[in-house]
């Protein structure tokens, strides 16, 4: 069958992926070929997928990290090579200049596109990690995209400053767990889980962007990951799940068209009224001069 003018096929993985790198190498070449056979276009993977995530939260066991990579190394290198003509994200550890960072990069075949390093560190993470200290969009085959990494999704700041820079898609890479103070017996049930979806739809909604989360699933550690990978459109409206398990969700759309027919009447960023809250103070509880 024939695609529109202008149609996207999106899809956002739900997969484990451990410390095993060549392992995961391996497997994120069988994920793309497959979604190439499916006509994938734009493809993102879960965070820390070259090399896996921490095992623990709290105390992170700084003795078993994941192994760190180079933006400009051979592994990043060999993901763009199996991309070719699709858009691919994908997590991993970062070094750069004696630093770790927990890093997102965007690639083709035509090379690097975009990156990003998580700058919001959950618990016990900046033991193991150097914090970015930014959020930019960038510009692919498909579009004007930013990237999030897991926390960063909590704090609308961060979408809403890649959605200023002309995103149009929000790649959010995530490696998140069940709660770790208060685990349900049941993944669905979890308030991670309901936190999971609900950042999900909010973070597009508010923005009118189409955003395509990607999670871990398993166990690593002390961890028990979500998965729930999803496309979301301009609405808020959850296109396609996994749920909570492994696999692709995979969505066929327009997506200039649908954030077009989504601001068409209320265009959210246009209609800010920044003069009310430029000076919003930086803790709670505080006023600004």
């Amino acid at each position: 069958m024939t695609r529109p003018t202008g149609a996207v096929t999106i899809g956002a993985v739900a997969a484990h992926f451990g410390r095993d790198l060549d392992r995961g190498l391996s497997k994120i070449r069988t994920i793309i070929a497959g979604a190439a056979r499916d006509g994938v276009d734009l493809l993102v993977l879960p965070d820390a997928a070259l090399g896996g995530y921490l095992g623990d939260l709290r105390s992170p066991d700084v003795t078993a990290l994941p192994p760190t990579l180079r933006v400009d190394g051979p592994e990043i290198a060999m993901v763009a090579a199996a991309a070719g003509p699709m858009t691919v994200c994908v997590g991993y550890a970062e070094e750069a200049d004696g630093r770790r960072f927990n890093s997102a990069v965007c690639v083709s075949g035509d090379g690097v596109l975009g990156t990003h390093r998580k700058v919001h560190q959950p618990a016990g993470e900046s033991i193991a990690y150097d914090a970015g200290d930014g959020f930019e969009a960038f510009d692919t085959p498909v579009g004007r995209m930013g990237m999030l990494i897991d926390y960063d999704k909590t704090f609308p700041e961060a979408a809403r400053t890649v959605a200023l820079d002309g995103a149009h898609v929000i790649a959010a890479l995530s490696a998140w767990p069940a709660s770790v103070t208060d685990r349900a017996s049941r993944l669905p049930a979890d308030r991670q889980s309901r936190l999971f979806d609900l950042y999900d739809a909010a973070r597009a909604a508010e923005n009118q962007v189409v955003l395509v989360s990607s999670n871990q699933t398993g166990v690593m550690g002390s961890l028990r990951f979500l998965g729930q990978a999803k496309v979301v459109g301009p609405g808020g409206e959850i296109l396609a799940t996994t749920r909570s398990k492994g696999g692709m969700a995979r969505v066929t759309m327009d997506i200039s068209a649908e954030i077009a027919r989504s601001r068409r009447v209320l265009d959210h960023l246009a209609e800010r009224r920044v003069e009310t809250y430029a000076d919003v103070p930086s803790v709670p509880g505080t006023c600004a001069p």
